[in-house]
């Protein structure tokens, strides 16, 4: 599955990749996988990361309950 989108994505923030690794559990390579996804699709890296099934539904919903508390 391919999502493109017609605005350009800023880069996630360190705080992110941290809860995604610490929190998440994300290892290296998947985190590595789904930030050069998400620049060619332009697409939000939790959306991405799910897209790829490297996020549950469960850890997606905490990511976007993580992202509405500390953005």
């Amino acid at each position: 599955m391919m999502i493109n989108t017609s605005h350009p994505q800023s880069k996630p923030s360190k705080k992110l990749i941290d809860f995604l690794q610490v929190k998440i559990g994300l290892s290296q390579n998947a985190l590595d996988l789904g930030l050069r996804q998400s620049q060619i699709e332009q697409a939000p890296l939790p959306v991405v990361l799910w897209s790829f099934g490297l996020l549950s539904l469960q850890q997606f919903q905490q990511v976007l309950d993580w992202e509405r508390d500390n953005q």
